[in-house]
């Protein structure tokens, strides 16, 4: 197989990939649970053995200790950002109160200057913008608790997949972590898995190089947007530039969930400095991104960081946004699975053919 593989390369390389896509659009979806659980015994295993051998339990209850440990500090992380956000309505209700004086305000002046330079009714322009300004805002909160109500059933039903995406996960991370040397010696038997396992290894190692990259940039983020968002005066400048750093990882989410609305806030209210600034620091914070991130991935990969970008590209483009993690992932699988079947066959050449062309060179 090897032979025809060496014989065909290019048709070798597009199977790969036509592979690679069919997985990842497809099968990861179906399967993410238990490749996720794969992942986190294969990343933890070494902590598991030596959780096991210091407090003498199973693999399988130090895996259940590991997640416990894990999701207690994500729902502490998530009540305190609850607890924030909650504790911020009543702010955030009275700056919607003060935007809407400052729109009536801006609409009354507005109305008489335009009226005066165009030649028209500056009193009905301002009756006309000020109904729609009530219209819209009626429609605002009725339609807002519509739209809770309605919504409600679609929001218990994604929390209904997540809990069954978790407890899914749960369970085979528990299950694996009882079977996983078993699984190791069982590939590591048998020749023709040893190219996966290289990769499965490759991929991990990526994984490892993209959560300190991503913990890297979202430092870097957030301290450039809270000294930023600090010092101009902002209130909880320091937490919202914060949060701006930690949303910025998340694919759907990124720092312009929160500066572009602290952005427009500013606006309305009359800083318009503050508000130039909070645009200026959405930009500094996509480009500090879109500048750390092929670098720190592809350097610590030995791979190009024009690679590392092409692939960011291409995988958004074939898998939407989801394809920020796709797309260097599904690279990493081609390149890892490429690299093996490369080194298997460096390995059946023979000995002395590598030699005699060597040889033949230094006689010329």
């Amino acid at each position: 197989m090897l032979e025809k593989i060496n014989e065909h390369k290019i048709t070798t390389l597009l199977l790969i990939i036509a592979v690679v896509y069919f997985f990842l659009q497809y099968l990861t979806p179906l399967f993410s649970p238990i490749l996720i659980a794969m992942l986190f015994v294969t990343i933890f295993g070494p902590l598991l053995k030596g959780v096991q051998k210091k407090l003498h339990i199973h693999r399988q209850l130090g895996a259940i200790l590991l997640l416990l440990v894990a999701c207690g500090l994500l729902i502490v992380m998530i009540w305190v950002l609850f607890s924030w956000i909650v504790g911020s309505l009543p702010e955030w209700i009275g700056r919607l109160e003060t935007l809407e004086q400052n729109l009536r305000e801006l609409i009354q002046r507005g109305s008489t200057s335009i009226g005066e330079t165009l030649g028209i009714d500056g009193g009905y322009l301002e009756s006309t913008l000020l109904s729609r300004l009530d219209e819209g805002m009626s429609y605002l909160q009725s339609e807002g608790a519509a739209g809770m109500l309605s919504g409600s059933l679609q929001y218990l039903r994604k929390a209904a997949v997540l809990g069954g995406f978790l407890v899914t996960f749960i369970i085979a991370a528990v299950l694996l972590a009882k079977d996983y040397d078993r699984i190791m010696n069982n590939l590591l038997d048998r020749e023709e898995f040893h190219v996966v396992l290289e990769v499965i290894c490759g991929i991990i190692r990526y994984i490892a190089t993209y959560v300190k990259a991503q913990l890297i940039i979202m430092s870097a983020i957030s301290l450039l947007a809270a000294l930023v968002l600090g010092f101009s005066g902002i209130r909880h400048g320091v937490l919202w530039g914060i949060m701006a750093g930690l949303l910025d990882a998340l694919p759907f989410i990124g720092t312009g969930i929160v500066l572009a609305p602290l952005a427009l806030v500013q606006l309305f209210e009359g800083h318009y400095g503050i508000a130039v600034i909070c645009l200026l620091l959405y930009g500094a914070c996509a480009f500090l991104r879109e500048m750390l991130e092929p670098r720190l991935i592809g350097k610590r990969m030995g791979i190009s960081p024009i690679a590392v970008l092409t692939a960011v590209y291409a995988g958004i483009r074939l898998f939407g946004l989801w394809g920020i993690i796709k797309g260097p992932l599904g690279f990493m699988i081609i390149y890892q699975t490429w690299q093996s079947l490369q080194r298997r066959l460096r390995e059946l050449e023979p000995p002395g053919e590598g030699a005699a062309g060597t040889a033949g060179e230094n006689s010329e």
